[in-house]
């Protein structure tokens, strides 16, 4: 059974900064491309950012390039977001996850999901 666990959320002024990790148990997820996701109420989960299995190809939405900054350690089974200048549109929970088959950039593909974190940037 494979456990993904997330922190790092909390409250931040609007242009500060927060650092998300996401850390699996249970398996490695050494070969599983993996991404951020968030969730506003009444809305759907969407991507944020992905990364694949070695870390060497990123992809980010458009609205948190230049911001934010996804990396992997595959030696600690763990998943990071820089988030930088953050803004009030930011505010969400936050969700890792993991796609064993695809590169993770929609929900449909991720085999394993985290319970979330809250970020909340205030004006």
């Amino acid at each position: 059974q494979v456990q993904l666990v997330e922190s790092g959320g909390g409250l931040v002024q609007a242009g500060g900064s927060l650092t998300l990790s996401c850390v699996a148990s249970g398996r490695t997820l050494k070969f599983y491309a993996m991404a951020w996701f968030r969730q506003v109420p009444g809305k759907e989960r969407v991507v944020v950012a992905t990364i694949n299995w070695s870390g060497t190809n990123t992809r980010y939405t458009d609205s948190v390039k230049g911001r934010f900054t996804v990396s992997r350690d595959n030696t600690k089974n763990t998943l990071s977001l820089q988030m930088n200048r953050l803004k009030p549109e930011d505010t969400a929970v936050y969700y890792c996850g993991a796609a064993r088959m695809g590169d993770a950039s929609e929900s449909g593909m991720i085999d394993y999901w985290g319970q979330g974190t809250q970020v909340t940037v205030a004006v």
